[in-house]
């Protein structure tokens, strides 16, 4: 898969990656997956988004070739690659920040390497590819249990680990009410997973219907769609006893679609990180003292974020990108135990060969596109 400017994307014959440094690996991948936050690339609102890259940062494969000092993992491993591209020796690794890596991105201090994700996040090609290559072989990629299958692991690579670390944001006590802002895939695993940690009841708000049932059947949430009430804020209020919610997950961030303002300043001044739309919502629905986790995608912003009320409100406020494999293990757990199915929410499996079509149906939010995963192309 290969950018060629917004809303562009092809399938191209590229040179098959190699190892530069001993520590590589060159993975051939299985499956992949496209992300809503593929979006803001497709859309052109990503800075520093280069023609040519290969997007991609949820993918499995097995590895066809290592450099000499790997030692964790060997040719013919299936291994499953976190999202994060992660040194594991820094200060920040060394904490368990991975997605604040200091040593695998020169283009910026707050977050670390993204597989597929423009050069603002390292300029790493993805693994929407046949092959693709994994630095810090011996750091990232990881065994897949051997009773998990391709569809499950590729999306703990991203989705459902995110989602899980969003509801871990939110320091859900036993009992809470949570709100999810957002029925994509992290919403909808964020919304299930709050259940694992005790919540209450489980809130889920989003504008598209068939995605609201979604949210019903598998994360067994009460859904409103907040194209249906004025102020969805006021709706909140008024099913919370006049309270608001104890918890607050945004699973939006920066609207993907975007709307004129942005699309100027994003793809033609590089400015604009989205609107906080769904931020404000969350600061606005959360009861005083409440928590607010975000864990949706956002670049530099210039929109108004109601700083100022979340204070008053003494709002305790938690974010960051995902250290996917810290959530491994007891992901790994609920998985074998039943708890969780990821592959549920997969409603396309596209072959690579049609990866322009499959953004167009994520991107349109047709035929009911939830998840779509990407398959190697029939020989």
């Amino acid at each position: 898969m290969v950018y060629r400017g917004p809303y562009r994307v092809r399938v191209e014959e590229k040179d098959r990656p190699v190892i530069e440094h001993p520590n590589d690996a060159i993975v051939r991948v299985t499956r992949a997956a496209i992300c809503g936050s593929d979006l803001h690339l497709y859309h052109g609102m990503m800075p520093d988004t280069r023609v040519g890259m290969t997007f991609g940062h949820e993918f499995v494969g097995v590895v066809d070739e290592v450099g000499p000092s790997v030692r964790n993992v060997k040719r013919g491993d299936r291994v499953m690659v976190p999202f994060n591209v992660y040194c594991g020796s820094c200060f920040f690794c060394a904490r368990g920040l991975f997605s604040n890596c200091h040593n695998v991105n020169p283009n910026a201090t707050a977050v670390g390497g993204i597989y597929g994700y423009s050069h603002t996040c390292g300029g790493y090609d993805g693994g929407q590819s046949e092959y693709v290559r994994v630095p810090f072989a011996d750091v990232g990629p990881s065994l897949i249990p051997e009773w998990m299958d391709d569809d499950d692991a590729v999306l703990l690579t991203d989705a459902l680990a995110t989602g899980y670390f969003g509801a871990q944001l939110g320091d859900i006590v036993e009992g809470d009410v949570v709100v999810v802002f957002g029925a994509g895939p992290v919403g909808l695993y964020a919304a299930k997973s709050a259940w694992l940690m005790g919540a209450g009841r489980v809130i889920v708000i989003d504008h598209l219907d068939y995605r609201l049932e979604k949210a019903a059947s598998f994360a067994h949430a009460e859904t409103y769609n907040f194209a249906e009430y004025d102020d969805i804020v006021v709706h909140m209020k008024k099913i919370t006893d006049h309270l608001g919610a104890d918890v607050a997950i945004d699973a939006v961030g920066a609207e993907a679609d975007g709307n004129l303002l942005q699309h100027v300043t994003a793809t033609k001044l590089k400015l604009q990180g989205g609107s906080p739309i769904a931020l404000n919502w969350a600061i606005d629905s959360v009861r005083k003292g409440g928590t607010i986790s975000v864990m949706g995608a956002y670049g530099p912003m210039f929109s108004a974020v109601k700083f100022g009320d979340a204070m008053n409100k003494g709002l305790t406020l938690r974010m960051n990108q995902c250290p996917v494999k810290r959530q491994w293990p007891r992901l790994f757990e609920h998985v074998r135990n039943g708890y969780l199915k990821p592959s549920d929410i997969v409603t396309h499996r596209i072959p690579l060969e049609h990866v322009a079509e499959a953004y167009h149906i994520f991107s349109a939010k047709l035929d009911g596109c939830i998840k779509p995963l990407i398959v190697p192309s029939a020989a």
